[in-house]
């Protein structure tokens, strides 16, 4: 052999010895990690509990095989009490608790008072009061953020995949009820279940709003899971290697996934949040190809509430189109005199109050001094002074006539 077809033979095995290596290492693609249609068109199957009350029962339902064998969800499933007296199909919901959290019987039976039928379901392997025989308890960092491989099939042994895997199979449970319409169906989260409302958004096209409570990407970022947090050392990301870091922000990291969301996403979440801040925020608030609107007040608490009711109101006006929608704003300009913001907006309800919110603090989100300030309400226009000295975040916060607070996207300087 010459030289130069020996150089040739090695290139091209060099070549192959690449691309096999490229395809172990990312053997699946975020777009199709969970597929959609087998979990749409295969239900669950059920075993019906307890009533509750008499809005919410019990039930169980076949989860997604970990390591190999069968598993187990139980939720909480809410029924609006006159659907005998109806003909016409009721929509339905999806509800996603947070850590420390489980399947909350008064969400369901508060949504079913609404009209919807509603599925909370407990993401920890937890029946109602203890531990089911075949659920799966990983939620917990250590867990959540642990090393995985994808060629032998370990990612979908990890939280996060079980967990929309499990949001999925109930979504199929809804869409098997034959007094609800599949084409009015949403989701809502809180804290990590609005880090998972996230991903889902992206996995599921089939839904008609999703509302993310707190819940955002980019955590490998800045978020309450990388740094010194209020002195808790909390350095999941630190400690992970490039390569254990990029698998999981590729599979698992909402930003990963909300690019491909197109339903109306409605983001709630509060100025001084300690495990999404708001550089990570506005980010993610920024991928969804549908409509975004947001909803960020100053200090809202961080719980598992749910009666926030911006977010009953967003859901009802795209899925019952029943109630007006929330207003819309437009992102932020600096005017020609380099000393006011403005921003236009539609509405069909009142606008009753517009301010100006404002942090001049630096460092740490969760620990900035948040004030507000009188914005002008002009038409359809609304603008502000820049106060002195100039703020390191900014927006403008409207107010509508029901009480309901929308906010433009943040203006972030440092």
């Amino acid at each position: 052999m010459t030289k130069n077809k020996h150089r040739f033979v090695v290139s091209l095995l060099v070549i192959f010895l690449l691309f096999c290596f490229t395809i172990s290492v990312i053997a699946v693609e975020p777009a199709t990690l969970w597929n959609l249609d087998e979990y749409l068109k295969n239900p669950p199957k059920v075993t019906w509990g307890e009533k509750v009350n008499p809005f919410v029962q019990e039930v169980y339902y076949e989860g997604e095989p970990y390591q190999g064998q069968p598993t187990q969800i139980f939720a909480y499933f809410g029924t609006p009490k006159d659907k005998e007296y109806r003909n016409d199909k009721f929509p339905a919901i999806l509800l996603i608790h947070g850590g420390g959290g489980k399947a909350f019987a008064e969400w369901a039976e508060r949504w079913a008072k609404r009209g919807y039928f509603a599925l909370a379901m407990d993401l920890n392997g937890q029946g109602p009061d203890k531990p089911l025989p075949d659920g799966v308890s990983l939620f917990k960092d250590i867990e959540i953020f642990r090393d995985f491989t994808i060629e032998d099939g370990d990612y979908k042994n990890m939280w996060t995949y079980q967990a929309i895997a499990a949001i999925l199979r109930g979504h199929a449970l809804l869409i098997a009820q034959k007094e609800i319409d599949p084409d009015k169906i949403a989701v809502t989260g809180i804290s990590w279940g609005g880090y998972l409302t996230c991903i889902l958004a992206g996995a599921d096209n089939q839904l008609q709003a999703a509302v993310p409570v707190y819940g955002c990407g980019f955590l490998h970022e800045n978020s309450v899971w990388k740094g010194n947090w209020f002195g808790r050392l909390n350095n999941w990301f630190e400690k992970m290697t490039p390569e254990h870091q990029n698998r999981w922000v590729s599979l698992f990291d909402p930003s990963s996934h909300l690019g491909r969301a197109t339903m109306p996403m409605l983001f709630v979440n509060g100025t001084n949040d300690g495990a999404y801040p708001l550089d990570s925020y506005r980010k993610t608030c920024q991928l969804p190809k549908g409509d975004v609107t947001l909803s960020v007040t100053l200090r809202r608490p961080h719980g598992h509430i749910f009666t926030f009711n911006e977010v009953d109101t967003f859901i009802d006006s795209i899925v019952l189109k029943n109630t007006k929608p929330l207003p819309k704003i437009s992102a932020m300009k600096l005017n020609d005199d380099k000393k006011t913001v403005s921003v236009t907006f539609e509405s069909e309800a009142a606008i009753t109050k517009a301010e100006l919110a404002f942090t001049t603090n630096t460092g740490i989100y969760a620990n900035r001094e948040w004030k507000t300030i009188p914005a002008k309400i002009n038409g359809k226009t609304i603008s502000a002074e820049l106060p002195t000295p100039v703020p390191t975040c900014y927006y403008i916060l409207i107010t509508d006539e029901r009480g309901l607070p929308v906010s433009s996207p943040i203006n972030i300087l440092q």
